[in-house]
């Protein structure tokens, strides 16, 4: 190959790299948040603020095969976020009775917030069917991860949260159609993290799944697509905050 093929060659290669590059930016999902007066949750997401927000599908990752659906909305307030999630379900896997357990291997909802993109930390956390959650922060360098729980973890600075279930039962291993969890973070449990609370115009990085334990079988969604972990948080999508 002469010199003008392989510098032609390789403008090419570059030019491919350059596009997947782009490619693999404008595939991470932007959700715009509006911002509401703070209001009381029930469980359910029948506050009227919920008006302003659309719901936005989780995706089925593969391998899994449980025909269900599972959808989330998002609003901000001056003095933190709400996080409403819902989905269909035949069977309510739910056994553990106590916070801060290994959530994740029963049916849950997810909701992980990476506000600056300067430092690998990010906070996750998990609620069951029954309201148990799992809230921690997460320092995530090069792959290497371990959970640390909030100290004082009350008052002010402690997640509200409510579930409820379109079904007769609302207990663990009970025969329901779907359940719902409303979640209201405020900013004085995430003020560890940086760029927070937002303002008008602030863009965090975050991302929501479920993961569900039916028949022996186990799946799970996303909004922006990750690979075998939860925890890739760069490609995680984008909040864009917005009054």
């Amino acid at each position: 190959m002469s010199r003008r093929s392989m510098i032609a060659a390789a403008m090419v290669v570059a030019a491919g790299s350059g596009w997947a590059l782009l490619s693999q930016e404008s595939a991470r999902p932007t959700l715009r948040v509006p911002k509401v007066e703070d209001f009381e949750i029930d469980g359910t997401g029948s506050a009227p603020a919920w008006e302003k927000s659309s719901w936005v599908d989780l995706v089925k990752r593969d391998g899994g095969s449980l025909p269900y659906w599972a959808r989330f909305k998002v609003v901000w307030s001056d003095t933190g976020l709400y996080v409403l999630m819902a989905g269909s379900d035949e069977v309510l896997t739910a056994t553990m009775d106590e916070d801060f357990l290994d959530l994740w291997k029963e049916d849950v909802f997810e909701v992980f917030l990476w506000t600056d993109e300067r430092w690998p930390v990010y906070f996750e956390y998990e609620i069951s069917p029954l309201g148990r959650e799992l809230p921690i922060l997460i320092p995530n360098f090069e792959g290497q991860f371990l959970g640390w729980r909030p100290w004082h973890y009350d008052g002010a600075r402690r997640v509200r949260k409510k579930t409820s279930v379109i079904g007769n039962r609302h207990e663990s291993g009970a025969t329901v159609k779907g359940w719902t969890a409303e979640m209201f973070f405020p900013y004085e449990l995430l003020r560890p993290l940086r760029d927070v609370p937002p303002r008008d115009g602030t863009r965090w990085r975050a991302n929501f799944y479920r993961v569900d334990h039916d028949h022996e079988k186990r799946t799970a969604w996303d909004w922006a697509r990750v690979g075998p972990s939860f925890h890739e948080f760069e490609r995680f999508g984008t909040l864009e905050f917005d009054e």
